[in-house]
């Protein structure tokens, strides 16, 4: 026995074991992925939408008619301002009939809903969240954009345990803006998300559920401005405390919502094990990189919100645009224009601009919580200038 307990002929074997473990972990860690995906396993599909009966067809188009009437959004701290093009996008065909189906297809219901929607994305400053002004909240991958389950809903991962700010409004910024930037890359024919939780607490945080003041905010929010939105949520790991958090905001979810909820269920039925990350029971080696992986995430979704806004202009700005048409699917525009998808990148593409904007992002980094300045993605703005401008002009 030597002095440090093991036989000395024992020593170099163990030695060798663990620099092997070592190494190994250093090359699962080198080849981790650690950029989102850019497109779903060939096998997810999403559901076809069933066909309006005539009755939803004509609540449909009255419902269209009035928002085609509006030309100015109200405020609630006084004279509201002219409907703008970004808000006639955003009342998309998909858009109304989630509306209507929220309020059982009540055409004045849904119209007010609606409408109340515009103001508070007005007065929230939904389109005013900058990657840069949210960047400093996702540092520890709280929150990540990552694969698509199978039915090529993207997956958002909510990981309370990386928890690195304490509660305030800027939190409830960030969830707003990561469901923004799920929405910017949903597949044609999928309107829905798939979110997966891990309660799973960390070394320094032992308690990951939120205030219940701002978990019913959240609630407020996603069900009153997101509605039909959540297809899935999976949730793993759950703790007494955060049951009793469940217990007490469940008066506050909607019977549909509630149904869509999946408690310690094995997420690989929903999600290709590919495509899941290994902390949720996946195959997928992903390792958060904040400096990596936000520029990259903002880069590809700028990139598809471009397209978008792209497609919206040369079919004419209408209002009940077809997301589909929208999304680069192959439904018709309103006014029977097909989707130009020269400008869709082919996926092996697409990675690949990806993981380049994440290997330059190693050089010019991410606006830290430091306060460091950084400018994410510079180029994206003027090409969706460009793209948008070229298609005006083929529109002329």
């Amino acid at each position: 026995m030597t002095k440090r307990g093991w036989r000395a002929d024992e020593a170099p074997h163990q030695s060798t074991s663990q620099s092997s473990q070592a190494a190994s972990l250093r090359e699962k860690k080198e080849d981790a992925l650690k950029v989102p995906i850019a497109d779903p396993v060939e096998s997810a599909k999403p559901a076809s939408a069933p066909p309006l009966t005539a009755d939803q067809q004509s609540k449909y188009e009255t419902l269209l008619q009035t928002v085609k009437s509006w030309k100015e959004v109200p405020s609630t701290q006084g004279k509201g301002g002219p409907i703008t093009e970004d808000e006639v996008m955003w009342l998309t065909r998909e858009c109304l009939l989630r509306y209507l189906r929220a309020t059982k297809w009540s055409t004045a219901e849904a119209a007010k809903r609606i409408l109340g929607t515009l103001t508070w994305r007005r007065e929230y400053g939904v389109e005013d969240l900058t990657p840069e002004h949210i960047s400093p909240e996702n540092e520890t991958g709280k929150q990540i954009i990552l694969g698509y389950d199978t039915a090529s809903r993207p997956c958002q991962y909510l990981n309370p345990g990386r928890q690195n700010t304490e509660p305030s409004p800027k939190q409830v910024q960030h969830l707003v803006f990561m469901v923004e930037r799920v929405i910017d890359i949903m597949k044609p024919g999928q309107e829905t998300l798939a979110l997966l939780i891990n309660f799973k607490s960390s070394k320094t945080r032992s308690n990951t559920s939120p205030p219940l003041s701002q978990g019913r905010e959240v609630l407020h929010i996603l069900q009153t401005h997101y509605p039909e939105r959540l297809g899935r949520a999976l949730i793993i790991n759950v703790p007494w405390i955060v049951w009793g958090f469940f217990k007490l905001i469940t008066p506050f979810i909607d019977p549909l919502t509630r149904e869509k909820l999946k408690f310690n269920d094995n997420m690989r039925q929903f999600v290709p094990p590919e495509q899941l990350w290994t902390e949720f029971q996946g195959d997928l080696n992903f390792e958060y990189d904040h400096e990596v992986y936000w520029p990259a995430l903002i880069k590809m979704c700028e990139e598809r919100h471009a397209e978008l806004r792209a497609r919206w202009i040369k079919a004419g700005k209408n209002h009940g645009e077809s997301e589909i048409y929208l999304k680069g699917g192959d439904a018709l525009s309103i006014t029977g224009m097909k989707a130009d998808k020269a400008t869709t990148l082919h996926q092996a593409e697409q990675q690949k601009s990806i993981q380049t904007v994440a290997e330059s992002a190693g050089t010019e980094g991410v606006e830290g919580s430091n306060g460091s300045e950084v400018h994410v993605n510079e180029g994206v703005e003027n090409q969706t200038r460009e793209t948008a401008n070229k298609a005006e002009d083929e529109k002329q």
